[in-house]
């Protein structure tokens, strides 16, 4: 009975292969037609393929840190390739661990997020139907925020596939090297002059930056918006490894280096992040250390902000808002908007006109990924819930502030569950501190389309409620996948 149904299981996976096989081949000619860029793209996931199965963790950690260094390529479409193969590999591997009866580790939470994402997919069904208010033409930018969106949800479930097979902490500690690409770049952006840095490391420009004149550094993530989320993410992470680490100062030193790039970025919206996130993290548990600490590290980076002209510059822009000065109202803003290069009273001026069109479509919006071709002028919202709104209208809204609750939620259960002073109960801490200062942000800015932070949020979140005492931290690396 058992050499029966081995001998089943063996027949599929030959046919799988076989299948794999012929569809690689189709690729692969295609490819070579078309464009060679491509060819290359399709011989790196045949090896990628054999190295999944070969050498799994090692892979897939490879993966997960290259990530850091691709959007520099976003011309030639290389992180969405890059995001595309992973969730390809991903359900691979899935399917071949079913096809031998194997278990495909999952949790409570990728449930949720599985169908939270699958929720997202009715507005890619109904625009082609004429339920919301954009039409048809319009279905490939939707489709391409649901894949974006869709790739998350693989990203967690292939790092769950790492449990009991690598201590968390070995895969945060492997996380931390996406940062030496950036961290080189954005030292190259901060001691070079534009004109000896390749164009492709070169901010200056995109639909996220009318009014942004003076130098800035984004590393290799875009833009420097996307790029202080990103550093503040291992901020968080590294303010983790310095508490729980004999000897420190490599990480202090670290921690200030981040905290360099992180101001240099001169991104305003960070400021106020940051500051959520530093007293999230010394709230729990409030001791003169802790909160001399906070205050210390958080005065370091106002006041290298402050320290610079454009960071003077955008502070004293504050005083001509509706924010702080009473004589601005809303309608005098949008009309300052027009010529006076404050990208506050730009924002009021975008979200006015979004708001007005999302009066037209309350419920259901326009639709997925299309906040842009709604506003008309090539710009995004700059406040991920007006954003929502207009997108996908109230029911859209809920569903999103809904998500976010539940991941609240999740990490204050699990730091209640945790034994306080452990590595668990402070990194759950920590993320949760990170995830706090997110809708902070999103205020402001357009932090949902930070694909790259996103890309290792999934990657650090799922490993947050594993068993840490089941596995010690220096477990070798060198496993069988199965």
């Amino acid at each position: 009975m058992l050499n029966n149904q081995g001998s089943r299981r063996g027949l599929r996976l030959m046919l799988l292969i076989s299948f794999l096989g012929a569809a690689t081949g189709v690729v692969v000619g295609f490819a070579a037609g078309a464009q060679p860029f491509y060819l290359g793209v399709a011989f790196g996931g045949i090896a990628a393929i054999i190295c999944f199965f070969s050498f799994f963790e090692q892979t897939v950690l490879g993966l997960l840190i290259l990530r850091s260094a691709l959007d520099p390529f976003s011309g030639q479409q290389l992180p969405a390739a890059f995001a595309i193969g992973l969730d390809a590999l991903t359900i691979l591997y899935v399917t071949v661990m079913l096809l031998r009866g194997q278990t495909v580790r999952t949790n409570k939470f990728w449930w949720l997020f599985a169908a939270w994402v699958a929720l997202q997919g009715v507005w890619v069904i109904l625009l082609p139907l004429g339920g919301l208010g954009l039409n048809a033409a319009f279905l490939p930018d939707s489709i391409r925020e649901w894949v974006r969106i869709f790739s998350w949800l693989m990203v967690y479930l292939i790092v769950m596939q790492l449990k009991d097979r690598l201590h968390p902490e070995k895969i945060v500690s492997a996380l931390l090297l996406a940062l030496i690409f950036p961290l080189t770049i954005a030292l190259m952006q901060t001691i070079l002059p534009p004109s000896l840095l390749p164009p492709i490391f070169v901010f200056g420009g995109g639909d996220e930056v009318l009014f942004e004149k003076a130098s800035r550094i984004n590393g290799t993530l875009g833009h420097p918006n996307t790029f202080a989320t990103f550093l503040l993410l291992f901020i968080g992470l590294t303010w983790w490894k310095l508490s729980h680490s004999k000897q420190r100062w490599h990480w202090l030193i670290l921690l200030f280096l981040l905290a360099f790039f992180y101001v240099s970025t001169k991104a305003l919206f960070s400021l106020l992040m940051l500051a959520v996130f530093v007293l999230v993290l010394i709230s729990p548990k409030l001791n003169i250390i802790k909160l001399l600490g906070g205050i210390v590290f958080l005065a370091i980076v106002i006041g290298l902000f402050a320290s610079t002209e454009f960071g003077q510059q955008r502070l004293g822009s504050i005083a001509n808002t509706p924010l702080l000065n009473p004589d601005i109202d809303i309608s005098r803003a949008i009309l300052l908007s027009q010529g006076d290069n404050n990208s506050f009273n730009w924002r009021v001026s975008q979200w006015y006109m979004l708001l007005k069109a999302w009066q037209e479509y309350p419920i259901l919006g326009y639709g997925l990924g299309l906040s842009k071709q709604v506003a008309g002028n090539g710009f995004l919202p700059h406040n991920d819930y007006i954003r929502t709104l207009v997108e996908q209208g109230i029911v859209g809204m809920v569903s999103f502030i809904a998500f976010f609750l539940a991941q609240i939620v999740r990490f204050i259960r699990l730091i209640k569950d945790t034994p306080s002073g452990t590595a668990q109960h402070d990194f759950c801490l920590t993320l949760l501190a990170v995830f706090l200062a997110i809708p902070v942000g999103m205020i402001t800015e357009n932090i949902w389309t930070h694909t790259t932070l996103f890309f290792y949020w999934w990657t650090v979140s799922a490993v947050a409620d594993w068993d840490w005492n089941k596995l010690q931290p220096q477990t070798p690396l060198l496993t069988k996948p199965y």
